[in-house]
């Protein structure tokens, strides 16, 4: 065991160096970088019959901006140095988790996404826990029940949720919920109220919750349906094996053969799934969702991002959710093991 994990970890370090290079060089190419948006917008700012004149001046008229001034901003944004060297000082600051400051937030990378995560938690980890607490115990049921009038009606609802995109039954849940045309329940923006820290304990629970209800509700309805046919399908495969009418025939109740024989086989695809999920549910944000819900979260953060050119947050936390994302695969393949006795770390390799 230890073996393979040294291994795999071992093997985690070209995968991250070639993403992230892949990355870096993409970045490279991308035209308007964050020197060529600073410059756009000072020379905009100049062109409104602001120009200077002289060589302390900033914008020149025509001229466009001091090639100085131009030189200065590479500095500034580290791009006076060769693309070779600024990729590997990077990554030497990156293996100490050392991932700079935004370009545009004025803040380090590791505190923004830090002030971004109480949204993604909360969306991630309710959204994690509510659809395997559904999705387990209704799947089972389907495939006790397969084909009958209770699982022919839930499919059908599971998979029209599924076909509803997670922003449009965020606008029609804020319509009917949030005071659009029908009923005013819900609030339409925020964690908790603004008024927040003057309530008791209690009442900050529930006015966290009361928020929580319609994002979390548009997030989730369109996942149960994978989970719950997986579920379905697992338990439906095991029963119909040999074993399960050995079991029948050896006078075993269904309940017996269900949670002592079939439950151990069928959960395994689930549980295996379990550890990558539960990690990614911590820091995964829904740009839709949380733009429809006026949430500012990872999803938010990403897209601006990517738009602005902010590289340091672009890379730093790709190179963050690279390694959670390579963690959770090893706790997946793990798990296999942990689970399933007949799973050796030999066959894993």
């Amino acid at each position: 065991m230890i073996a393979y994990i040294l291994k795999r970890v071992l093997l985690m370090i070209p995968t991250l160096f070639g993403i992230m290079l892949i990355t870096f060089a993409i970045t490279q190419f991308v035209p308007g970088g964050p020197v060529e948006k600073m410059v756009a917008q000072l020379e905009g700012h100049g062109g409104r019959g602001e120009a200077t004149s002289g060589g302390g001046g900033i914008y020149q008229g025509k001229q466009g901006l001091d090639p100085q001034r131009i030189e200065q901003l590479r500095k500034l944004y580290g791009f006076d140095k060769p693309p070779v060297q600024r990729f590997f000082s990077m990554m030497a600051s990156y293996a100490v988790f050392n991932f700079g400051d935004s370009y545009y937030h004025q803040k380090g990378v590791a505190e923004l996404v830090i002030s971004k995560l109480p949204v993604s938690m909360s969306l991630g980890l309710w959204s994690f826990l509510i659809v395997y607490s559904v999705c387990i115990p209704l799947g089972i049921r389907k495939a006790i029940h397969d084909g009958s009038r209770f699982d022919v009606t839930t499919s059908t609802l599971i998979l029209v949720g599924y076909a509803i995109p997670g922003f449009v039954l965020g606008l029609v849940l804020i319509v009917l919920f949030g005071g659009g045309s029908f009923w005013s329940i819900f609030p339409l923006r925020g964690l908790v109220s603004d008024n927040w820290s003057e309530m008791s304990a209690t009442a900050q629970v529930l006015d966290y919750l009361w928020h929580m209800v319609l994002p979390i509700t548009a997030s989730t309805v369109g996942s149960l349906a994978v989970m719950t046919l997986l579920t379905k399908n697992s338990f439906l495969e095991e029963i119909r094996k040999q074993y399960v009418l050995t079991a029948r025939a050896k006078g075993l109740s269904e309940g017996q053969v269900l949670y002592r024989h079939v439950f151990r086989n069928a959960i395994i695809p689930i549980i295996t799934g379990f550890p990558g999920t539960f990690i990614a549910s911590f820091f995964t944000g829904s740009l839709l969702i949380e733009t429809i819900f006026s949430l500012d979260g990872m999803g938010l953060l990403a897209y601006e991002s990517v738009l602005n050119r902010d590289y340091p947050v672009v890379l730093g936390t790709l190179y963050f959710f690279t390694i959670l994302g390579l963690i959770s695969r090893l706790l997946s393949d793990l798990s296999y093991v942990w689970v399933d006795p007949r799973i050796s770390f030999a066959r894993l390799e």
